[in-house]
């Protein structure tokens, strides 16, 4: 089997998929948005920041997808 490393952008764009979820998670336990309290509510830089990890989540769904299909590649071959 082929082992793939991680990227630095996919271990980024893992880093902010967690920092999303953890919000996420205080939402729909406390009622709290980390980001808000940090940057405002809905000011340019928590839009930012919201935007981001969006786009880190695409990005991780995309990648899984394309390792998957690798592997599935691999285990044809072999």
């Amino acid at each position: 089997m082929v082992e793939r490393k991680l990227s630095t952008l996919t271990w980024v764009a893992i880093a902010f998929v967690v920092i999303g979820a953890l919000n996420w998670g205080l939402i729909g336990l406390f009622n709290f948005d980390l980001v808000a309290a940090i940057f405002g509510p809905m000011t340019l830089l928590s839009r930012i920041l919201y935007t981001v990890v969006g786009l880190g989540g695409v990005y991780l769904l995309v990648d899984a997808s394309r390792l998957r299909e690798e592997r599935r590649t691999v285990a044809t071959v072999t």
